[in-house]
């Protein structure tokens, strides 16, 4: 039986969106065809498509025999997590063609490394690269060559990028194929320590580049569980990936086994296939709660409030923040993973991973389980099983087991009823300031509440300058303003945690209060993120000063400044920006002057509103 706000939830989304999700439904009914889809272009069309191709793939793709897989990928050699695709359309070609079908690198999408941008002026252009992925998406799929779609993507702004485009697109049936994370480093709680004490001035930059390179060594995603990882969870439990396909290690039998395995599945659910599924089958409004319910189930990252209601808003769902924040009051947290913990991903897999989180959240009434998925079957509870190599047969093969019914290691894994906290730690709050998030979850109880006098500033760098010159031994409520999508595409400030982690460990009480983006591992601080109206709009949080009282209070969901005259108070202009032309930032003006709200998506493309 579900549980009832599980139910709640899901049944006021559906209202909510009555009007939008029928708009897209009826567009999509009116884009699919039998196929091949192929047969609609032109003999000039299929030409220039095929010319290229090995003898044996032109003579199919030109006679319309097998179907075609475009592959959309997202490969580059700079980012750990995508170096491994290199080797992804060889694989899936060569299993393509051992299931009587072809494959086709359809085209290729930026991906942009917050970790290579954070603090500095490329991570203004991180939020607006996901849009730009999604039309740079939708442009590889717009031959309409193809009868599926494969998605190679892994990391933060890239999977909603990928998703919000074959949700566009969503009469094609699609399925998500990722790299999965690196091996394990230095522990994430090390790491953090020698970054706070580089902040003190008492580690140098040798010691703190020692440190990050023992915790960022190989190919995969970053072991902690930040945005990329929580997008991988999300892949999983909204029925978008193979069941386990999440956190394998790149560059091993069983991950090119379960690439070409996903490969398999895509001609099954292809337009020719046995079993056609278009991808606006699977995403509906319990595979959005689904996903929501595996965010707060796993502490997962906070940009997933912005990027969950951008990818809802693709298939004509409409999501808000009080859908998360009543989500977060029904589900436990029954992860520990950095920074909610000390352990990593590949803990969290060895404990028991996906398999156990599903079939645990699916046991206790807290995910939809008759839900269609590319797994096909028996919905959800396909995602209860976990993959093995299987070794007596060709490479494109594996085969599922019943996955854990217990934890391998309860410190990192445990069960619904006896978890970490009764909730997912994720509040909204709202006051005079306006409306934003906080994660709660790896903050500690004793720091969740602070009033205290505001600093205000309007660059992160400020705050920086202002720690270096020892101003900032008391306690205070940073206020960092004009951070939004419309003032400078709303950066990550995960530039700022080592100084207030320092500071809070002084013994001060500090917080945040922003319209701007912590890091998808927001962490021991309290921080009131993704404010709105943001400044640039005129929001509240333009009008505060230096000096006043704010109140920050998760526990009641509240954040107000104490003050009797802020609606009357001129708003601050908005200072000149010092990157707007460095890098390019002024290609993306125009992006930045139409970006919704962070509760709408943040996004710049027009979806449906409701």
């Amino acid at each position: 039986m579900t549980h009832p706000t599980i139910t709640d939830v899901t049944q006021r989304i559906i209202k909510r969106s009555k009007r939008s999700r029928a708009i897209y439904m009826k567009a999509m009914g009116e884009n699919m065809r039998p196929g091949p889809r192929r047969k609609r272009l032109t003999e000039g069309n299929l030409a220039h498509a095929s010319a290229a191709c090995p003898l044996h793939e032109k003579t199919e793709l030109l006679g319309a025999g097998w179907p075609n897989i475009g592959i959309v990928t997202a490969y580059n050699d700079m980012l750990s997590a995508h170096q491994p695709f290199a080797r992804f359309p060889d694989i899936i070609k060569h299993a393509a063609r051992r299931n009587g079908a072809t494959a086709q690198v359809a085209g290729g999408v930026p991906a942009m490394c917050d970790g290579v941008t954070q603090g500095q002026d490329g991570m203004e252009l991180s939020l607006l690269s996901r849009d730009t992925i999604a039309m740079s998406a939708a442009i590889a799929l717009s031959h309409d060559m193809f009868d599926a779609a494969i998605h190679l993507g892994v990391c933060d702004k890239i999977v909603p990028g990928l998703t919000i485009a074959a949700l566009r697109f969503g009469y094609l049936p699609q399925i998500f194929a990722p790299a999965g994370p690196m091996p394990s480093g230095i522990s994430n709680p090390e790491k953090a320590r020698v970054r706070q004490l580089y902040a003190e001035g008492k580690a140098d930059r040798a010691a703190l580049l020692e440190v990050e390179s023992k915790s960022y060594h190989a190919p995969g995603t970053c072991t902690f569980y930040g945005t990329a990882n929580s997008n991988q969870m999300l892949m999983e439990i909204m029925g978008l990936q193979l069941p386990g396909a999440s956190f394998i290690h790149p560059n091993t039998p069983l991950r090119d086994a379960m690439t070409a395995q996903t490969t398999r599945r895509a001609i099954q659910i292809s337009v020719m296939g046995e079993t056609p599924t278009p991808v606006c089958d699977i995403i509906d409004e319990k595979a959005i709660v689904n996903g929501i319910v595996g965010l707060m189930a796993t502490g997962g990252s906070t940009n997933l409030t912005i990027h969950m209601t951008a990818m809802a808003r693709a298939a004509g769902i409409i999501v808000n923040w009080d859908d998360f924040n009543d989500v977060s009051a029904a589900v436990p947290l029954i992860c520990r993973i950095y920074p909610n913990g000390s352990a990593d991903v590949n803990h969290f897999q060895a404990a028991g991973g996906m398999p156990y989180l599903i079939s645990e959240l699916i046991g206790a009434g807290l995910a939809h389980s008759d839900v269609t998925t590319v797994a096909g079957g028996d919905g959800l509870h396909a995602y209860s099983r976990e993959p093995i190599q299987n070794n007596h047969a060709e490479a494109d093969s594996v085969l599922y087991r019943m996955g854990p019914s217990e934890s391998g290691d309860t410190d990192v894994l445990t069960s619904v009823s006896a978890p970490f906290r009764p909730d997912g730690g994720l509040r909204v709050l709202t006051g005079n300031i306006g409306r934003g998030v906080m994660k709660v979850s790896a903050v500690k109880r004793d720091n969740w509440f602070v009033e205290a006098p505001a600093v205000v500033i309007d660059d992160q760098n400020d705050l920086v300058a202002l720690h270096k010159a020892g101003e900032l031994e008391k306690d205070f409520i940073a206020v960092l303003r004009f951070q939004g999508p419309r003032a400078n595409g709303m950066p990550e400030l995960h530039k700022l945690t080592p100084i207030l982690g320092s500071l809070q460990d002084k013994g001060f009480k500090v917080a945040l209060v922003t319209d701007g983006r912590m890091s998808g591992a927001s962490g021991k601080t309290p921080a009131a993120i993704h404010m709105h109206p943001e400044a640039a709009l005129g929001g509240p949080i333009s009008k505060i000063k230096n000096g006043d009282i704010i109140r920050l209070d998760p526990k009641n969901g509240s954040v107000e400044v104490k003050v009797d005259d802020l609606a009357s108070r001129p708003s601050a202009p908005q200072p000149e920006s010092k990157t707007a032309t460095a890098l390019g930032m002024d290609m993306f003006a125009a992006m930045r002057a139409a970006s919704d709200d962070a509760e709408s998506g943040a996004s710049f493309l027009g979806l449906y509103q409701g």
